[in-house]
């Protein structure tokens, strides 16, 4: 069925963001044109205002209305320990935890030779430029996915960073609080094993 081309044109919109299909898309694109025009404007202007009004943080590249972002301003923040993440969105789960006190710095993806990501691909350059640059660091915590992707980042990471002193450490895998083992895969039993602490 051939829509109208405004319809079209905002199901092509919905069709852009990640994991959305046709259908969903389509059901998008009827719900926002059933919504009450302010809701919409409302909406419309959210999304204008993400581009207008964000930047990324020049120190440690997260999504900030003023930059340096609060974070990377924060006098209070350990000073000592930069927690490397893949994007903006994992700081916040982060900070949700609250007992993380630390400084950050965000990748913006991972290395990934099948998409042809290499390390100038992603926000390396600047950690080590700040590194150099900022004494009171003595710790980088990778806090990278536990994807295959995720994993050789860090692994290329602590190389690049161990020579010059640094204490490299990565966050902590294995079973979660509640599974059970017997439904545990081989990999994350493993990790368990190798991440095990003393009681």
């Amino acid at each position: 069925m051939q829509y109208p081309e405004p319809v079209a044109k905002l199901i092509d919109g919905f069709m852009h963001l990640p994991g959305i299909g046709e259908k969903t898309a389509t059901r998008l694109a009827f719900y926002t044109i059933d919504m009450p025009k302010d809701e919409v404007q409302q909406f419309a202007q959210a999304l204008n205002d993400t581009k207008e009004k964000l930047t990324f943080c020049s120190v440690c590249g997260n999504i900030t209305e003023t930059d340096p972002c609060e974070i990377c301003s924060d006098p209070m923040r350990d000073q000592s320990q930069v927690l490397v993440v893949e994007q903006p969105k994992d700081i916040a789960t982060m900070e949700k935890m609250k007992d993380y006190h630390g400084l950050y710095h965000v990748l913006h993806g991972v290395l990934s030779p099948m998409e042809g990501k290499g390390p100038d691909d992603i926000n390396i350059s600047s950690l080590i430029k700040r590194l150099q640059k900022n004494e009171t660091i003595k710790e980088v915590i990778i806090a990278t996915n536990a994807t295959p992707e995720g994993d050789a980042t860090a692994m290329y990471l602590a190389r690049l960073l161990k020579p010059a002193g640094l204490k490299v450490t990565r966050l902590a895998r294995g079973l979660a609080v509640g599974s059970d083992i017997e439904y545990a895969d081989e990999m994350t039993l493993f990790r368990a094993v190798e991440g095990r602490t003393e009681m």
